[in-house]
């Protein structure tokens, strides 16, 4: 699959090159992104570019669509479908981000996962996205819930990470859904 750019009022989505490694190996010095992801701490250049490197061949062989958020030409969040599957009935994947420090608390990752979800459900034909996060991760809980993602639950030790295991919180939301928010226990 080619990649594809993503335009939102405030954003542009595209699949990160090369121009974009010096961006993403400063952000991923914010150790609150590797606390919540799978992105390893610490972070070098060279960690960016396997990772600009690897959405290349995702995007090829479209087992995942991974995309740089920014706005204003500023890098604001990275965002993508992972672990697309096709399945009779329509395919499933994962949701994943992460936000930089200075973008936080803009209603930036709301806005590209909304994108994300649309192309997901639109033109992969997705029938389920599903979002996990460590325990704790009151931030993209919120987020999750915002979209109109349902709690689904908790799975023990179910995330793993260079750090280990981790407790996850999960939640799901349909082709089908309103996307209408809802009351999570967790979070309520």
């Amino acid at each position: 699959m080619e990649p594809v750019t993503l335009t939102t009022e405030r954003l542009v989505l595209h699949a990160p090159g090369a121009s974009d490694v010096d961006a993403i190996a400063e952000a991923c010095q914010d150790p609150e992104i590797p606390r919540w992801t799978t992105v390893p701490s610490p972070y070098s250049r060279t960690d960016a570019e396997d990772f600009v490197r690897l959405i290349g061949e995702w995007w090829a062989d479209g087992s995942q669509t991974v995309w740089a958020a920014y706005r204003d030409g500023e890098l604001v969040a990275s965002i993508g479908l992972h672990h697309i599957t096709d399945a009779v009935g329509g395919g499933d994947a994962e949701l994943g981000f992460w936000v930089t420090a200075s973008a936080r608390g803009n209603g930036y990752i709301v806005e590209a996962a909304r994108a994300v979800i649309d192309f997901g459900f639109g033109e992969l034909g997705l029938a389920r996205i599903v979002w996990r996060a460590v325990v704790g991760n009151v931030p993209s809980a919120r987020a999750a819930r915002a979209l109109g993602f349902r709690y689904e639950g908790l799975a023990r030790q179910a995330l793993t990470s260079r750090r280990g295991r981790d407790d996850g919180w999960s939640a799901g939301l349909l082709a089908t859904d309103d996307r209408t928010p809802m009351a999570w226990r967790v979070l309520d």
